[in-house]
């Protein structure tokens, strides 16, 4: 079953989308609070489905974020660039929202980018709806405030790995979560940005942990 949805801005084309997928943005908005279907409706005929090549932004450092996404196919992750060089903090999988949160709430411009490490398909609406929403409804009010919260909570469980686990420490850490996904499908040189080493120093850990 289709669904045929506008989308304002940019222009009144039809867009055709899957049920599926808008199902799936569903899901994940009730994992935060469970809307009813006039809540639903309210933020439906602003959504758009998106496709970014691999290695194009969905968010870029300098600029200023406006959207927020919902990763339906791909990987993804983002990066803050210090003296030209990239360091990665972030990945997302499908399921995810991907956006620079900050950005959009400040209205400055973006200190991290958002990238495509796959070709990716997401749904993606404005932020400035969900703010209007945040005025129509208790629940999409209380949807952002959640979310607020669960970007902090991921931000300083971050921020306590980097500073009080060594680097094997933090990659034990990664291969006795819950993110076996950045293990099986990250590029290495990726993964080591992410665990704030250099390839070949996760090279050598690996070969440490395999002699144990």
């Amino acid at each position: 079953m289709l669904f045929k949805i506008y989308f304002h801005p940019p222009s009144s084309l039809f867009y055709l989308m899957d049920n599926s997928d808008l199902l799936l943005l569903r899901n994940a908005i009730n994992r935060f609070v469970k809307t009813s279907d006039e809540e639903w409706g309210m933020l439906l005929p602003h959504i758009e489905e998106r496709y970014l090549d691999r290695q194009s932004d969905f968010a870029k450092e300098g600029k200023i974020a406006m959207e927020v996404g919902f990763l339906l196919e791909g990987d993804m992750r983002h990066y803050y660039t210090r003296d030209g060089i990239e360091k990665t903090t972030y990945f997302y999988f499908e399921g995810h929202f991907v956006s620079s949160y900050l950005s959009c709430i400040t209205g400055k411009p973006s200190d991290l980018t958002i990238q495509a490490i796959t070709d990716c398909r997401l749904l993606v609406f404005k932020y400035k709806i969900l703010q209007n929403l945040y005025n129509l409804s208790h629940n999409w009010e209380r949807f952002g405030r959640l979310v607020a919260e669960y970007l902090a909570i991921g931000l300083e469980e971050r921020m306590v790995g980097l500073l009080m686990l060594s680097p094997e420490e933090r990659y034990i850490q990664l291969l006795e979560s819950n993110k076996q996904k950045i293990i099986e499908r990250i590029p290495q040189h990726y993964v080591s940005s992410y665990l704030g080493i250099t390839p070949v120093s996760l090279s050598r850990i690996r070969r440490r942990l395999l002699k144990k």
